[in-house]
């Protein structure tokens, strides 16, 4: 518990010692009160930085979500009392100004999938209009070689000649009842 203490007080130190004017972008300034504001730091947060950012993995950021106002503190003033006295709207404001999303919100789907699909279904169909594009206006017509009578008349060539005998064409045809094995 004193080793927090301790954090929280250096980076308060920290974060005060920084001028108004510091140049804006070098690396001693990403998250210095330049930057946070007046919002209060409250923790160590994520990786010692002073930054928030609503995550499932690590629900305690450094800072509170919104810089105090008047109505605010008023309520902070009345947390330090007793809860029960607390409406639920007044706990939600509370709440509201340390996280800007519950975990239910955080967990909720956004049906960002949905664009995904209508992208990759799109790059397909452009691909396919592509090669059936190639195929009508680029490419030239099959050679003859495809033609049926000419594929037959090349594998009796290959079955006279005997080719691959061993695991090939050859090794599949019977020669002395002329079939297929």
């Amino acid at each position: 518990m004193s080793l927090r203490l301790i954090t929280l007080a250096a980076m308060r130190q920290a974060a005060a010692a920084v001028p108004k004017n510091a140049q804006v972008g070098s690396v001693a300034s990403i998250h210095t009160m330049d930057k946070i504001g007046k919002r209060e730091i409250v923790g160590y947060g994520w990786n010692g930085s002073a930054n928030y950012r609503d995550r499932v993995d690590y629900p305690m950021p450094a800072i509170r979500f919104r810089e105090p106002n008047n109505e605010i503190l008023a309520l902070r003033k009345k947390e330090l009392g007793d809860w029960k006295k607390l409406s639920i709207e007044e706990k939600r404001a509370l709440y509201r100004a340390s996280f800007c999303q519950t975990f239910a919100e955080l967990k909720a789907g956004t049906g960002e999938w949905k664009m995904h699909i209508g992208f990759a279904l799109m790059a397909a169909s452009v691909g396919i209009w592509v090669c059936i594009l190639m195929n009508l206006f680029v490419y030239d017509e099959l050679p003859i070689t495809f033609d049926e009578e000419h594929q037959k008349a090349q594998l009796k060539r290959m079955l006279d000649l005997e080719m691959n005998p061993v695991l090939g064409v050859s090794s599949k045809w019977d020669y002395e009842k002329k079939q297929w094995k």
